[in-house]
């Protein structure tokens, strides 16, 4: 994969307004919401896999 893949005007406007609302943010409050997005992160690599899986019928 030699070409990053860019982001959609709309995903770039949302970038933005996500980093507005960081700055605004605690340290605390931004090292909850850390460890929240990497469980939702986690959780979302699981849901892969779990479709792959059934798709390729290896379960």
């Amino acid at each position: 994969m030699s070409n990053p893949v860019e982001l959609s005007l709309e995903q770039q406007f949302n970038l933005r307004s996500f980093e507005t609302q960081v700055d605004k943010m605690s340290q605390d409050q931004a090292k909850d919401f850390l460890m929240k997005l990497y469980e939702e992160m986690l959780v979302r690599e699981n849901m892969y896999k779990d479709v792959l899986k059934h798709q390729w019928g290896l379960e």
